[in-house]
């Protein structure tokens, strides 16, 4: 009798685990058919791709998906708050940069970057890289706009790749940032094209042998998306990062090689500027602590027909929430997208009060020496502001206006303020001992075009310079890499 009782629970129990084996058995094979479909679309090479093949579209026939998704980045449709693929002029609408960038071309003309696809048309057109006979860009500036350039750098050799003019490379350059410039075309792994993003981790003592592929989800955008500067000797592209990620850690960097980009017009100060440090701002974000790759936010995978591939529309999350944002925060989209905005808004806020008193500060200084202050008087007054605005921009230059790490860009930005209210200060103490009025009277510079007059910008001259350049030798690239083979993009 006690045998009969126990036999129904054996069978309910016997039954129970049948159906769980069986339920995980089918979730395994499920996971390996669409594992094996995935390999084997990969797999179907029609086309053997070379070690340094730059066009896009070649890479594009073996991989259509990937391709296709990638040639979204074209599209400059969207907008968020505050930034997407659409056109901004920055300078118009923060005219308080034309003053932080006197005497740099930045000042001439600064827009929010669209897609990739746009890298090579974007930098050639762009009013900052002068005109025939006074661009002042080394060829280091092309070094993360193309594929092209890892091709280069392999055939001449990476130092002299670096030391010639921007311009002497330009018919060259032809290809938009893209497939090569992260895969090895025999077994597409992600790789480091660009030498400094290596030179600088050995300088720390680490090898790329030692990276997750996780890590490499990250770091294949840390070739590009990072603060650098270009050795005065030879134009070499440098990571500074010897010191650590952080905004001071780079500064006391700079600080120690005496390392300036330009000397400011109005305050004499020897400036730093900031590059799009998105990587080493995200490294001390929430993100990042928890393993958070750029691609799983900014490429997240998708599937279409049975295949699961990475999108390769590299692009803000707020464009793709459902894949970028929802397979981690189960919260709506509108939830979501209040957060981000919320944070978004209390960066701009303290940066505009950054912008503002670094502006402000650098007329003041103007005045001081133009009243007769010493250069003693001043050194400290200089510090402050380079490290004002050093700072300032360590958070401005990075994409997302903060959200990768939005408690340290406050704090950062709150630094920045402080030295640049110090340095006014210091400022008002000199010009009072001069016997000068304080406080200054500030010009009017509510508008780009009035910011740009005050410093002695002469934009229409600036315009008819680039022009001849647009028509002359940058038509000559154009028709010159209509004539080779293996350069040339089709878009």
């Amino acid at each position: 009798m006690e045998n009969q009782k126990r036999k129904p629970l054996v069978n309910w129990i016997l039954f129970l685990v049948t159906v769980a084996v069986v339920f995980t058995a089918g979730i395994f094979t499920a996971s390996i058919m669409e594992r094996r479909a995935e390999k084997a679309a990969r797999l179907q090479i029609v086309r053997e791709i070379p070690e340094w093949e730059p066009r896009n579209e070649v890479w594009g026939e073996n991989f259509p998906k990937e391709w296709e998704s990638y040639y979204k980045t074209l599209d400059t449709n969207f907008s968020s708050a505050h930034g997407g693929s659409a056109t901004i002029d920055y300078l118009a609408e923060f005219p308080e940069l034309v003053i932080l960038w006197a005497g740099y071309p930045f000042s001439i003309e600064y827009n929010q970057g669209r897609g990739h696809a746009h890298a090579v048309k974007d930098v050639r057109k762009i009013l900052r890289t002068g005109g025939v006979e006074n661009s002042p860009m080394p060829a280091t500036c092309w070094t993360c706009k193309s594929t092209d350039v890892p091709r280069m750098m392999n055939t001449v050799g990476v130092e002299n790749f670096y030391n010639k003019k921007w311009i002497e490379w330009g018919e060259e350059i032809i290809n938009p940032i893209g497939c090569q410039d992260c895969h090895d075309p025999k077994t597409m792994k992600l790789r480091i094209t660009r030498p400094a993003l290596v030179e600088a981790f050995e300088r720390q003592g680490k090898k790329m042998n030692e990276f997750s592929n996780q890590d490499m989800r990250s770091l294949v955008c840390a070739q590009c998306h990072v603060e650098y500067y270009f050795k005065k000797e030879n134009k070499y592209l440098v990571f500074p990062w010897d010191n650590g990620f952080s905004a001071d850690d780079m500064e006391k960097y700079y600080d120690s090689l005496e390392f300036s980009d330009w000397t400011h017009k109005l305050s004499r100060t020897p400036m730093l500027k900031a590059q799009h440090p998105d990587y080493e701002l995200y490294k001390t974000g929430v993100h990042a602590s928890r393993n958070v790759a750029c691609a799983d936010c900014h490429m997240p995978y998708k599937i279409e027909g049975g295949v699961k591939f990475t999108d390769h529309h590299i692009a803000s999350p707020l464009q793709n929430m459902a894949n970028a944002c929802q397979t981690c925060h189960r919260e709506s989209e509108e939830n979501l997208r209040a957060d981000v905005y919320s944070r978004q808004d209390k960066v701009i806020e303290i940066r505009r009060i950054a912008e503002k008193a670094l502006a402000a500060a650098h007329i003041e200084a103007k005045t001081a020496w133009d009243a007769g202050a010493s250069e003693e008087d001043m050194a400290p007054v200089l510090k402050n502001i380079r490290h004002a605005q050093w700072r300032w921009d360590w958070v401005a230059a990075a994409n997302g206006v903060g959200f990768h790490s939005p408690v340290e860009a406050l704090r950062v930005l709150g630094t920045s303020i402080e030295k640049a209210e110090k340095a006014r200060g210091m400022i008002n103490v000199i010009l009072t001992k001069l016997g000068k009025q304080i406080p200054v009277q500030l010009p009017d510079i509510s508008s780009k075009e009035k910011a740009q007059a005050y410093i002695g910008i002469d934009l229409e001259k600036e315009r008819a310079d680039k022009m001849q350049l647009l028509e002359t030798v940058v038509k000559g690239w154009d028709d010159n890499a209509q004539k080779r083979q293996g350069t040339m993009q089709k878009y």
